[in-house]
């Protein structure tokens, strides 16, 4: 008997004297994700039969299957909650927010991962720690920004004398438009592209803003990806900066529509949950269509040091 194949059956007598069965594990393993996956997915496996479930019988049984399913909740949720209005507000705030960190985050992260200059190194750690700072403390900085735009709202070119941005579409997509994390990926992204490309590129005659579209942009694909997502999910989800800065419906977001329609008095609890489904459906086909890049963009690079 050579050494290896008596290395390899000790071993195997071993594991099975410990009692370690892989296909076992493997079962295991799966009965437990199972499990997790049920846990989590349970509470919208309610929602939606809530959503499908007539008002006078939402809480007369705990059948995940409606006896009498309905459409009518949600007639009454674009009716009483105003959710297409909010829906169309929200798009609007979540398709600007998403082309401009696609295009300013991206390109910054790419100066500072292929473009270093002095200070860089301080400029990104500088902007990727007020990432850490709370919400709730950029909130009234935020709204005096948005109040002082200068020619906007009835301002004068001093930001004075009018409402600003305050109450509009732009006041709400006025924090989203570059986020400091989205920078981070993308520098972290860029820094494991092959420097040789460029190098390449510009002997050949090619300027940096020629290089990076032609170039390494089309490599990106899966990190516009994960950008794209983190910043559509970043304006659907908030409701504190819409809240703070709005003041009428006509401007409210889908969240602050869903938040007025459970404080109106009265909740009738299946058209609710027949919106919250309405407002869950465009982020999972935002993750669905892209899950592929996205994955890959996490994986690929975009957490990588």
């Amino acid at each position: 008997m050579t050494a290896p194949t008596a290395t390899l059956r000790s071993s195997a007598v071993r594991s099975k004297r410990r009692g370690m069965n892989p296909r076992r594990n493997r079962v295991g393993m799966a009965v437990a994700l199972v499990l997790a996956a049920l846990a989590v997915l349970l509470p919208f496996f309610w929602m939606i039969s809530l959503a499908f479930t007539p008002e006078k019988d939402a809480f007369r049984s705990v059948s995940l299957v409606p006896a009498n399913p309905t459409l009518e909740n949600f007639g009454t949720a674009f009716i009483d909650a105003n959710l297409l209005h909010a829906l169309y507000n929200s798009a609007i705030v979540a398709l600007v927010a998403v082309i401009a960190n696609c295009i300013i985050p991206v390109l910054a992260g790419y100066a500072f991962a292929m473009m270093p200059f002095p200070g860089s190194t301080a400029m990104f750690f500088g902007l990727v720690a007020t990432s850490a700072i709370p919400v709730s403390v950029t909130l009234i900085p935020l709204f005096l920004m948005a109040k002082g735009i200068p020619l906007a709202g009835g301002n004068d070119i001093f930001g004075h004398g009018g409402s600003g941005l305050l109450d509009t579409l732009g006041g709400i997509m006025l924090p989203y438009l570059v986020a400091p994390m989205n920078i981070f990926l993308a520098r972290q992204y860029f820094s494991t592209a092959p420097a040789e490309l460029a190098e390449a590129a510009r002997i050949d005659g090619a300027g940096e803003l020629r290089i990076f579209f032609r170039v390494y942009l089309p490599l990106a694909r899966p990190l516009i990806a994960v950008v794209a997502i983190f910043a559509f999910t970043a304006v659907w989800d908030d409701f504190l900066w819409p809240l703070v800065v709005t003041s009428s419906t006509e401007m409210q977001t889908v969240q602050l529509a869903l938040a007025r329609f459970l404080a109106s008095g009265n909740v009738q609890y299946a058209p609710l949950m027949a919106a919250s489904v309405i407002v869950t459906i465009p982020v999972l086909l935002v993750f669905l269509f892209n899950q592929r890049s996205f994955i890959s963009g996490l994986s690929d690079g975009s957490v990588k040091g």
